[in-house]
């Protein structure tokens, strides 16, 4: 069902939606990353980087910007938008990073990461930016493709550190 069919909004996250964003964002974490993963290195990403303290770390951060894609009030996706000096690579101050875009895998094909996406973009270029880039993991064809359709290319690469091994994720991009 296309999103214009269905009552998604997107707002800012609120603190008191922490945790129903900490058991979304696992979850999807599990859906997008256990295959073709080590289960162990899935567990300890896991237990790091969607722990509630580093989520809730990370919410307060002035440079970081979470904001959810809901259905009938329940948290089905979210992107989390970085700033300098949050940025994990690039630190650029004339752009924005999506540091994370999921989506429950119920939902994928239905238009709802491409209106967290588009919105990533709107948000940039209002805050004046002049591009939008993400890392994304060279393994993963489907978001690769996705972004692809939608404008962002391959300009670089770098070493992203998952559990004992280290991965490669691609640099994307898309000029304003």
């Amino acid at each position: 069902m296309p999103t214009d069919k269905i009552d998604l909004t997107i707002t800012a996250l609120k603190k008191e939606e922490l945790p129903e964003l900490v058991e979304m964002a696992r979850k999807a974490f599990i859906e997008a990353f256990t295959e073709g993963n080590k289960p162990e290195n899935v567990r300890t990403y896991l237990n790091e980087a969607f722990a509630y303290s580093q989520i809730t770390k990370e919410f307060e951060e002035p440079a970081s910007h979470f904001y959810v894609a809901k259905l009938e009030g329940t948290i089905i996706g979210y992107t989390k938008l970085n700033e300098v000096p949050a940025q994990t690579d690039i630190h650029d101050p004339e752009s924005l990073e999506i540091a994370r875009l999921y989506v429950l895998e119920e939902y994928l094909g239905k238009g709802i990461g491409k209106k967290l996406l588009d919105f990533g973009i709107k948000f940039g270029k209002e805050k004046g930016k002049k591009y939008l880039w993400l890392g994304v993991w060279e393994h993963n064809a489907r978001a690769i493709r996705f972004y692809e359709k939608n404008g962002l290319r391959i300009f670089a690469d770098h070493p992203f550190p998952f559990g004992d091994e280290i991965q490669t994720d691609y640099l994307m991009r898309i000029d304003f």
